[in-house]
């Protein structure tokens, strides 16, 4: 192992949240039978944590509707860590309601994104926080919270935001109550130079509680910055069958990093990730079925995995 690799983790999460993320994004509403049959392939294909939703007002995301009932059947199979995302108190009774196992509550570093998003300040974003931790506890649910931290590299609203008042705010979220923390790259604004600094900036402040990282591929820097933050420890990444998703702030946007490029990254790199990447692959096929006409991303799909993959992935 070189001095270049030794600092990798042995092994990596890649957390799906095209069932949230990415259908969110898209016009298309997907049938609820056919999120289940996603699951299910996902599951088999050794995915282990999945946003399965989110609980949101069925009048403003008609997508995210039946997001109880992927939910509650996301509960029945064996092995898998079901998170959904809250965008406030009502929410997260819902999510504690249907026992998930994660719910992830927004936070935009961005002033401007945070009142177009959720109509709140960041600050009242973090107030929420602590009323949801509030009643997570009174609940008696093990319901883990995390505080995603988004926009945190730029905004297509704001222009810059300062890596300061994205630490004052992660810090802000641990004290009112966040069992762990993530940084997001709302709109693909990232490079790895500026993931390695407020990675590491972050890292100091949280800990192991700096769980994850999320970043988006506009502008083709999705799996460069991952490799970024795997160098500093970092081994919990968001990603989306296709790279489905995007921001409706950031228009023409493609989503998020794709699930079988980033597996196929990482177990070439000697990463152990526990997925079927042709199995991934073949899901992916079924999902791009079910949403024709919607953009989709990803390179491996087109080119298949090279013949020397199974020699260095062992």
């Amino acid at each position: 192992m070189t001095a270049a690799t030794s600092s990798l983790p042995r092994h990596a999460i890649v957390r799906e949240v095209g069932l949230r993320d990415g259908l969110q994004s898209i016009a298309t509403v997907v049938p609820t039978a056919h999120k289940l049959e996603w699951l299910r392939a996902a599951v088999a294909a050794g995915q282990t944590e999945i946003e399965v939703g989110s609980f949101v007002p069925a009048r403003l995301l008609p997508q995210m509707a039946d997001t109880a009932q992927v939910l509650a059947f996301a509960k029945t199979l064996p092995g898998l860590f079901a998170s959904v995302l809250v965008p406030n108190l009502r929410g997260a009774e819902q999510a504690l309601a249907g026992d998930a196992d994660l719910m992830i509550l927004p936070l935009s570093a961005s002033h401007a994104h945070s009142l177009a998003n959720l109509r709140k300040t960041p600050d009242e974003v973090v107030a929420e926080l602590g009323r949801i931790r509030a009643a997570r506890d009174a609940s008696g649910r093990k319901t883990l919270i995390e505080g995603g931290v988004g926009t945190a590299f730029g905004c297509t609203l704001q222009g810059r935001v300062e890596p300061a008042e994205v630490l004052r705010l992660m810090q802000a979220l641990l004290d009112a109550g966040a069992d762990r923390v993530s940084l997001a790259d709302t709109v693909g604004y990232a490079n790895p130079a500026s993931v390695s600094r407020l990675f590491e900036q972050a890292l100091k402040i949280a800990g192991e509680r700096l769980s994850c990282g999320h970043f988006h591929d506009t502008r083709g820097l999705a799996l460069a910055n991952v490799h970024a933050a795997l160098l500093l420890g970092i081994a919990r990444f968001d990603a989306s069958l296709a790279g489905i998703g995007g921001c409706p702030y950031a228009p023409g946007a493609s989503g998020n990093a794709a699930t079988e490029d980033l597996a196929f990254m990482l177990e070439a790199m000697g990463i152990h990730t526990g997925l079927d990447i042709p199995a991934l692959l073949a899901l992916r096929a079924r999902v791009a079925g079910w949403i024709a006409g919607e953009p989709t991303h990803g390179t491996l799909w087109r080119a298949g995995l090279p013949k020397t993959f199974a020699a260095t992935a062992a």
